[in-house]
């Protein structure tokens, strides 16, 4: 490849923190606020809070201990300290901390208020589609009641509605209640031991039995089991990601001078980790009293969003319990017109109702959400609720955090610059540097045994390979060590083995360097110091520099190849360490030389400068390509995260999150005033959370319009902020992450998706969905699920609803013409609860159309200005009332939700909503409907129609003879019972009248499983022409409907089955060829319908987005931007 300079090209060009102006409709920038330009400290974290935000923050946190001096702690605890000699302090007695324990409660977090298996089981059973099939199942015991010798029958289906009912409860129930259970055993609330201090005695307890005033001893590896006041430290660091996003980890120490207990550098948090170094410090808070638990407390004030899938099918059953009971009255009236008898009435207007419930609708979409929760639970993805199946392929907008879910919190080494070259330590395919072929190159060895030797990490084990053991320690010096082992010859023990540290200065915030002495043999003696950390203060400390395998002056010159090189590893968002080292002079530091770190009797100055290494924190493997496929599906993807906005770019940039340019880099591309910009003259914008509290409807609409958007600097609120703002335009919003910070947006979103590996408790029990491998690409997996539950969804709904028509209007036809009975309950269910729902369950496993097909459609209810106002009208038409004391929107009663729902239909709003025609698409539409009921409903209703009549002609009963013997009222005939009928001189007995018109509904069950089994390939094809190899690809459909065939075929020729369900076994299939030939024109009209669709209704597909790069992650963990991130 090509060998590139690595200066830096477009290093002015930085994005600068974004923040807004009092105008509402522009966006503006400001400089950075460090003094070289375009660089941001990376370690220090107060240096860039917004002060407000963070203040605001602080609000909803009750800790002030940070801002007392250890004497006021130890008198509001009553615990006694020595801060002199921390050991042996004397800490709480026992039965002071034991009646601590009893008046304050277990150091435990109170868990989410949960519902018992039977609430549960009640919410499942009293879903409108249930409590649908249940008063269905009611109205046929009152139909029974009225007239108990006509409807026999209905003991069995009245039960069986009701049974369905229950059962479809039962499978719903059951798995929740199998992820709830695989959840638990996931949770670990604390960590189980604690080392605390009582009575002078140093000795582990339960987590659980810390109380406030306990001394603790934490140590490298530690999890901080309760919010404590540090007293006493040595080179102690925290990891706060879970809290506050923030990827580095924190310096804590005795002293404070920062009011925002986030910023407090005595302050060491519940469920934080520490990174190295050890401390004692004081219990402030414990349980639900701590951080954590108060964002827990956020998190269960949240109140979960209905999921989209939910509002659908409730509208969906709304408009069928209408129609359903609108058509029943209607014929009741009509009933009681013509024959004037109200039990018959009743009879017929319940049987129509009945007839218009898709009895087996409710059992086949819970089995196909089920179906698809278990393919995702084998693609590592667990599903809390099984709407969030179908939710993750509706979302339009994917708010995620960054550390720990794009990325991978784990440090590595990209770039060294030694010896006067740059070396790529990864291969990738943008690469500026040679390939490191050995780890004896002069200047890399000397980096690999200083980040060997001078460094505090330490390992998990020893009796195990490197590669296996666990590092505790800062992620950099982890990162540091993991290049080293990797690269170093020989065995990594026997170096730190061989060359033993004799003194040691580690890093702290003032020198920003830590320096080591080892027994490593030179020329001149017999030891060695190294030292490593921030750039310019290890440079200042330089006089020679290792240069071309020498060791000369560091000259003026080489400073200038020192900055460019420093300024580019910045610009990627890197972090830049230096690197030092001094071969002691042995005359003056022999092997038992004494070093004191007071008496500072080690050389201070004079070091030879080694070279410079950049790490990252880099992207998860996959991510890069799964944030591109979400774009190119239309989705909008936000990163919101706790770090600098600068690297919170670069790392977007990296990933396929941000390609276009920003405001800063048009003006800088175009050579004018940054205000001078317009709005769609720039993609991409990052916000800083100082701008969030600022921020107008009109800002927010702004930020939203732009595709390319990354909030940094977040907060808690912040991110709770964000969510509700992108639900408010109407965006369907998903947000992904693994931190306490997380959980409030988590519970808030209409799906939350939490890391199982990385991820806090908290954000486990607030989130719908958890990816047990923490891979962030598996969404992509689960977006194109989602998408193609979805659309099998609706294909199943669209093939079971076309049965409908054929069975309601022989129920007209039977009290309108009139005619026989040509179809009884009990195969009514047969239809429904048989060969439909068996049939309808294989679309469960119906493979997309095409490979890419559905990634490359828009969401289902895409974002758009028409529907942002028709969203903000029809909150208008709904204004909320408003408790004036509070200014919060007051909870109306059920009593008068109840009226409100009654009193709807008759005012102009409720016909305004009705009649507004929605963005986007819906689970069932006017198209869906009219092909169910108004097309396929009513050709298979014709071709039912023609084989009942064909069949009762064949036994000599014509159509009109037919609607005669039914119309006379003065006998019954069709029962075995019926008297003789004569006609045109035949006679027909009861019995024969009875098996005709038995042999005639078998036809018409069989016509109406032939005409569905048609239909059941044509709602395959929602694109396409119903024809080709896609068509038959999923090989149960042919097990669903061979399946739906054996029952018909039992319950037809079976003697003692045939009795119950009214059918012959005298049937003779011949007749069923008429369906055929319907079915073929049910086909041919389909295929006629597509073309005519392809013309007036084109697909609009997803535009291409240029700019992204969607070869692996795995080859690109580094991708040039213009951000810059440095160590200081």
């Amino acid at each position: 490849m090509d060998k590139e300079k690595p200066g830096l090209p477009g290093i002015d060009n930085v994005q600068r923190t974004i923040a807004f102006s009092n105008s509402n409709t522009n966006l503006r920038t400001f400089p950075s606020r460090d003094p070289r330009v375009g660089t941001a400290p990376a370690d220090s974290s107060s240096a860039d809070h917004d002060n407000k935000n963070a203040d605001d923050t602080a609000k909803n946190i009750d800790i002030t201990e940070h801002l007392l001096s250890l004497e006021q702690v130890c008198t509001k605890y009553s615990v006694q300290v020595n801060a002199a000699r921390p050991q042996d302090s004397f800490g709480l007695g026992n039965a002071q901390a034991a009646k601590l324990l009893v008046d304050n409660g277990p150091n435990t977090l109170t868990p989410p208020k949960r519902k018992s298996a039977l609430q549960k089981y009640i919410i499942c059973l009293t879903s409108l589609f249930n409590l649908m099939l249940i008063a269905a199942g009611i109205l046929v015991y009152i139909v029974l009641a009225i007239d108990y010798k006509d409807n026999k029958a209905n003991v069995y289906m009245g039960a069986i509605l009701i049974g369905v009912a229950f059962l479809n409860a039962v499978i719903e129930w059951y798995q929740e209640r199998k992820s709830e259970n695989t959840l638990a055993a996931l949770l670990q609330m604390i960590p189980p031991k604690t080392h605390v201090i009582r009575e002078r005695k140093l000795e582990s307890v339960q987590s659980a039995d810390v109380v406030v005033g306990d001394v603790l001893f934490l140590r490298m590896g530690d999890k901080v089991p309760a919010d404590c006041y540090v007293f006493a430290a040595t080179d102690l660091k925290v990891d706060n990601s879970s809290l506050t996003g923030e990827s580095e980890p924190q310096e804590r120490e005795p002293g404070n001078t920062m009011r925002n207990p986030f910023e407090a550098t005595n302050l060491a948090f519940n469920g934080t980790l520490a990174v190295s170094g050890s401390a004692y410090a004081i219990v402030v808070r414990t349980g639900d009293g701590t951080v954590l638990g108060q964002i827990a407390g956020l998190t269960a004030g949240e109140e979960k969003a209905e999921s989209p899938m939910s509002h659908e099918i409730a509208r969906f059953v709304r408009i069928i319990a209408s129609v359903a009971l609108l058509t029943a009255v209607v014929f009741f009236a009509t009933g009681m017109g013509l024959y004037n008898d109200f039990a018959f009435s009743i009879n017929f207007a319940i049987g129509t109702f009945v007839a218009f419930v898709p009895e087996g609708l409710p059992a086949t979409v819970t089995m196909l959400l089920t179906i698809a929760a278990k393919r995702m639970a084998a693609e590592n993805v667990l599903v809390k609720d099984l709407q969030g199946v179908e939710t993750l392929g509706a979302i339009t907008c994917l708010a995620t955090d960054k550390t720990g879910t794009l990325t991978r919190n784990q440090m590595m080494v990209t770039n060294l610059w030694t010896n006067g070259t740059m070396y790529a330590a990864t291969r990738t395919h943008n690469d500026v540097g040679e390939s490191i072929s050995s780890g004896n190159i002069t200047g890399v060895r000397e980096i690999l045994l200083t980040s060997t030797l001078c460094c505090s990490v330490k390992f998990d084990r020893s009796d195990v390979p490197i590669d296996k053991r666990q590092l505790l320690g800062d992620a950099t010096e982890s990162g540091l060590v993991r290049f080293a082992f990797s690269r170093l010859s020989g065995d990594f023990d026997e170096v730190q083995a061989q060359h033993m540290k004799v003194f040691e200065i580690p890093f702290n915030s003032a020198n920003k360097w830590m320096l080591s002495v080892h027994k490593l043999t030179h020329d001149n003696g017999p030891l060695t110091l190294m030292m490593k950390g921030a750039p310019e203060r290890v440079l200042r400390l330089c006089s020679t520099i290792l240069y071309q395998d020498r060791i000369i002056p560091l000259t003026d010159a080489h400073r200038a190849e020192y900055e460019e090189m420093y300024q580019y590893m910045a610009s990627q968002g890197h972090r830049v360490l230096a690197f030092a080292q001094l071969q002691l002079d042995g005359s003056a530091y022999p092997e038992d030389f004494t070093f004191d770190k007071k008496r500072a009797n080690y050389p201070e100055t004079g070091y030879t400068f080694v070279g410079l290494a950049s790490l990252e924190d880099p992207p998860k493997h996959g991510v890069r390509e799964a944030i591109g496929r979400c774009r190119s599906a239309g989705i909008q993807v936000i990163m919101v995260t706790g770090d600098h906005p600068l690297t919170a770019e670069a790392i977007g940039r990296k990933i396929n999150l941000m390609v276009g340019e920003t405001r800063d880099g048009v003006a800088v591309r175009t050579g004018r005033n940054v205000n001078d910009i317009g709005e769609d003259e720039y993609d991409a914008v990052v916000i800083h959370g100082e701008s969030i509290a600022n921020m107008s409807d009109a800002d927010w609409d702004l930020v939203f319009r732009k595709p390319e958007v990354i909030f940094a600097r977040t907060s808690p609120k912040n991110k709770l902020e964000i969510v509700t703002r992108a639900q408010a335009l109407g965006h369907i919003c998903g947000v992904t992450g693994d931190g306490v910070n997380d959980s409030p947006a988590l519970k808030k979103a209409d799906l939350g998706i939490a890391m199982n590996e990385s991820g806090s408790d908290v954000s486990k029990e607030a989130a719908s969905m958890i990816l047990l491998d923490d891979n962030f690409a598996t969404i992509v997996k689960g977006i194109e699920e989602g998408r193609l539950i979805f659309a099998n969804l609706k294909k199943s709904i669209r093939y079971t609803l076309a049965h409908s028509i054929p069975e309601v209007i022989p129920q007209i036809m039977y009290i309108i013409v009139p005619l026989p009975p040509m179809i009884t309950s009990i195969m009514i269910l047969v239809i429904d609860l048989g060969f439909e729902v068996l049939a309808a369950l294989t679309y469960a496993w119906e493979p997309p159309e095409s490979s890419n097909g559905l990634m490359k459609l828009p969401p289902r209810k895409p974002v758009t200005m028409r529907s942002i106002a028709m969203l903000r009208a029809r909150a208008l038409r709904h204004p909320p009332s408003i408790d004036p004391h509070t200014g919060k929107p007051i909870k109306p009663s059920r009593m008068s939700r109840v009226l409100a729902t009654v009193k709807a239909p008759f005012t102009r709003v409720w016909w305004q909503d009705r009649l507004e025609r929605p963005e986007g698409e819906i689970l069932v539409d006017g198209e869906l409907l009219s092909w169910s009921y108004l097309e396929a409903g009513v050709l298979s209703t014709i071709s039912l129609i023609v084989v009942f009549f064909v069949v009762l002609n064949h036994h000599g009963i014509s159509p009109r003879q037919a609607r005669l013997m039914a119309k006379d009222t003065s006998q019954s005939y069709f029962n075995k019972d019926s008297p003789d009928y004569t006609y045109n001189g035949r006679i027909f007995t009861g019995e024969q009248q009875f098996y005709a018109l038995n042999e005639a509904r078998t036809g018409i069950m069989f016509s109406i499983y032939i005409m569905q089994v048609f239909n059941l390939f044509i709602c395959k094809a929602r694109f396409r022409l119903p024809f080709g190899k896609f068509m038959f690809r999923n090989v149960r459909t042919f097990y669903g409907f061979g399946a739906g065939l054996l029952l018909l075929l039992l319950v037809t020729y079976i003697p003692p089955l045939n009795t119950v369900f009214n059918s012959s076994y005298k049937s003779i299939p011949l007749y069923w060829l008429i369906a055929v030939g319907f079915g073929c024109l049910l086909l041919a009209y389909a295929t006629a319908r597509m073309l005519v669709l392809r013309k007036s209704k084109p697909i609009q597909w997803n535009q291409t987005i240029d700019g992204l790069h969607m070869h692996p992650t795995i080859w690109s963990t580094r991708q040039r931007t213009k951000s810059i991130d440095v160590v200081v």
